[in-house]
């Protein structure tokens, strides 16, 4: 990116020499401020997007002598945040006719292959449907990117993950910038730090795990049989708001939808185990409002941005306790205010320990409901 002219702090991303194109493109996204890192840990909710987003698409509009085609690589754990990076990017690179190709699992593979054939400026993709098209489609190559990005690296580094990634970086040139992104960070990922970037610069918005001021948490201690009873109590108190409950386990999802269906509420499911098109259309019809609660695992509490949530409720108390950080960052997002509640019955109350310990939450901050 440019750097500032003067020696004050800049402000405003007109200030650090973004041009004019992008500047326009970012004021409808809720960025407020610009930042210029390379490694950023920093909270669910506070445009990481756009924080890697924008230096890419400047440096693009800067060479604009050199073939644009297959500047970046973006890799997402998830279909639902690969396209939504997608669409942020498109965004914000609309007045300056930016291409971007998805390539993630679950649709049509002649689609993505005819995208690819476009010659599109920017890659987003999951890492296994990105390696297979390495791998299968003819003439595509990553041998000339200038950046890769990992957002949300800490869940790319899992094992599920750990051969596709290795191969796509004996894939990519060692001379790229690399960008990692995560709102938690682990020592894997400071592994890989060492691994794939050259005197790296590390910013650490936050502390290591932590939650933004707006989001006011509670938790409610009951019997695991009456689980059902709390979870439409709490439900009951918010019948405007727009909630995202998160389970355990895919079947979980299906269930919790039919019985709250049954009782009247429009809940739809959302999980690994639905096709990419059910996916997604459970999910757009939950962000055009035709429901107001969506019921789902683990795949959804990664990056996903969805305008007006305001509760999030851990139906299932993760048991990895970085998952929580996640899970409750689907709302307060962007400075906005927002609900989180926790069901914890007698079999996960170590689990909420380990949640509390790890984000260091003072007692006398947190709003405890013990119900007998």
């Amino acid at each position: 990116m440019r750097p500032s002219r003067s020696w004050r702090l800049a402000s405003t991303f007109a200030e650090l020499g973004i041009c004019k194109e992008l500047v326009e493109g970012s004021r409808p996204r809720p960025f407020p401020t610009p930042s210029k890192d390379l490694i950023a840990l920093a909270q669910t909710g506070s445009g990481k997007t756009g924080a890697f987003a924008l230096p890419i698409l400047q440096e693009l509009l800067d060479n604009r002598e050199v073939q644009h085609s297959f500047f970046a690589c973006v890799l997402s754990p998830t279909r639902e945040l690969a396209i939504q990076i997608a669409e942020q990017f498109e965004a914000l690179g609309s007045a300056i006719g930016l291409r971007c190709s998805v390539l993630v699992g679950g649709v049509d593979l002649m689609q993505q292959v005819l995208s690819i054939g476009k010659r599109p400026h920017i890659v987003v993709g999951t890492p296994g449907c990105l390696l297979d098209h390495l791998t299968d489609t003819k003439g595509f190559s990553l041998k000339k990117i200038k950046y890769l990005v990992l957002d949300e690296a800490d869940k790319l580094l899992n094992v599920e993950f750990e051969k596709a990634l290795d191969d796509i970086l004996k894939e990519i040139p060692k001379d790229r910038r690399t960008f990692l992104f995560s709102a938690t960070m682990t020592k894997k990922v400071n592994k890989l730090q060492r691994a794939c970037l050259r005197n790296p610069a590390k910013v650490e918005a936050a502390s290591k795990y932590s939650t933004v001021d707006s989001l006011k948490q509670e938790f409610y201690f009951v019997p695991a049989d009456y689980k059902d009873c709390y979870l439409l109590h709490v439900l009951s108190e918010r019948r405007e708001s727009m909630i995202m409950i998160f389970v355990r386990t895919c079947e979980s999802t299906r269930l919790l939808a039919l019985m709250l269906r049954n009782l009247g509420l429009k809940a739809m499911s959302i999980s690994g185990q639905m096709s990419q098109d059910k996916r997604l259309g459970a999910l757009n019809r939950f962000k055009a409002k035709d429901c107001n609660i969506l019921i789902c695992t683990d795949v959804a509490s990664r990056g996903l941005d969805i305008q007006g949530v305001n509760m999030v409720i851990n139906y299932d108390i993760p048991m990895n306790s970085k998952d929580h950080v996640h899970r409750v960052g689907r709302t307060a997002r962007a400075g906005r205010s927002g609900y989180a509640v926790s069901l914890v019955n007698q079999y996960e109350a170590q689990w909420f320990v380990q949640i509390e310990q790890l984000l260091a939450w003072i007692a006398s901050t947190m709003v405890c409901r013990q119900e007998n």
